[in-house]
């Protein structure tokens, strides 16, 4: 008997069908592609270079980008620090629209008021200083701390100081310093720019940050949409909630400079706020920065006062670090210690005060989702039993 599954083949010579099977139609040889294969070495060649020169054009022309990846990393930080205040606005029944309206109105009318009252003192100041810095160095040289430390250190603080005042009063060295007038022009001119762009960056970011949220959590599978925009909610909010208090912080920090410089009469107290702003935003570190900066400076108007200064606002630094952070910071997410540091020093190395700035909530991001995404996948990989 013949298996009657087989297909039939006709016989030539009988005219009947033999019960034999057919033979199975073989899949082709697969080919060799051409552009990976070794017996191709000049193509090999070939794709390796157009791949290196593509990566390399790439990276310049990131480069080339990095002042406009700058511009729009900093409007989008700046729009998140100020979505919690609008959103403020939209509880207490005020429209979004507005809302902005009023939040960068009052924001215009206080760098109004701050360009109109302290840029013309703090240029002031700036050529005041620059201008006394032989009187400064000649008085510290009388005082009676110089003489302990000539006599404790011997010629060595003489000479120093010496070699400091010859090289502050030369103009040419302060040219050096400042990259040249031009330079300096062009530097002011390119950040007031700078500036510019990212008001507007910023104004844009904020309009349309709900519908941002939105476009980015359908970006997730359906499923995950839930967990994905609850995660986004709390990053964007931990990020706006850092950057309004590390302003918050900055402001108490060039208050309490401004008022310690006035009662101990050192000079330049609105220059030395400002600076004390724009150094106490840097995270963890400036505080202190401004600390030592500001005691030095004194140290040549004063030693008695900068003594002063530097314990009233060491003082200050414990009550900011145990009473006001805590206070200020409570919706921000807690991130431990060394991480502070690594991307403080990560961000700053790489974008300079704005990576300094954005590195902490960036750093807290980042542990929110390894809590949120990666620990319970980790968790969810149970060991199957035998």
């Amino acid at each position: 008997m013949t298996d009657a599954a087989a297909p039939l083949a006709s016989d030539p010579a009988t005219g009947t069908d033999a019960a034999t099977p057919a033979v199975a139609p073989q899949a082709p040889a697969p080919r060799a592609h051409i552009w990976t294969s070794v017996s191709n070495p000049f193509a090999v060649g070939f794709s390796v270079t157009l791949g290196g020169l593509v990566a390399l054009a790439l990276g310049i022309a990131f480069g080339n980008l990095s002042t406009i990846v700058i511009y729009v990393v900093f409007a989008l930080f700046a729009a998140l620090g100020l979505d919690p205040i609008v959103r403020w606005f939209e509880a207490h029944k005020v429209g979004r629209g507005w809302g902005i309206v009023i939040v960068y109105s009052v924001f215009a009318l206080i760098l109004v008021g701050v360009l109109t009252l302290i840029v013309p003192t703090v240029v002031q100041q700036i050529t005041s200083f620059i201008k006394d810095i032989p009187g400064i160095i000649t008085n510290f040289e009388k005082s009676d701390f110089y003489a302990w430390l000539n006599a404790t250190f011997s010629d060595v603080v003489g000479v120093a100081v010496d070699e400091i005042q010859k090289f502050l009063s030369n103009p040419a060295n302060l040219a050096t310093i400042g990259g040249g007038v031009v330079k300096v022009g062009v530097g002011i001119a390119t950040t007031i720019s700078g500036l510019i762009i990212v008001l507007v960056l910023s104004l844009y970011f904020l309009a349309g940050l709900p519908m941002m949220k939105v476009a980015f959590n359908r970006l997730a599978p359906a499923r995950s949409r839930p967990a994905v925009a609850s995660m986004t909610e709390q990053i964007t909010d931990s990020i706006g909630g850092y950057l309004m208090g590390m302003v918050i912080l900055a402001f108490c920090n060039s208050i309490v400079a401004l008022i310690l410089h006035l009662v101990l009469g050192l000079p330049f107290a609105a220059l030395m706020s400002v600076v004390a702003f724009l150094l106490t935003l840097i995270p963890l570190v400036g505080s202190v920065l401004y600390w030592m900066v500001a005691t030095v400076i004194a140290l040549f108007s004063n030693p008695l006062a900068a003594l002063i200064f530097a314990i009233a606002y060491l003082i200050y630094m414990q009550l900011e670090a145990y009473v006001l952070t805590p206070k200020v910071m409570n919706r921000a997410i807690s991130v431990p210690g060394s991480l502070v540091v690594i991307g403080a020093l990560v961000g700053g190395t790489l974008l300079g005060l704005l990576g300094a700035l954005v590195a902490i909530p960036v750093t807290a991001s980042i542990l929110l989702i390894i809590k949120q995404v990666v620990i319970p996948k980790q968790d969810a990989k149970i060991v199957p039993e035998e």
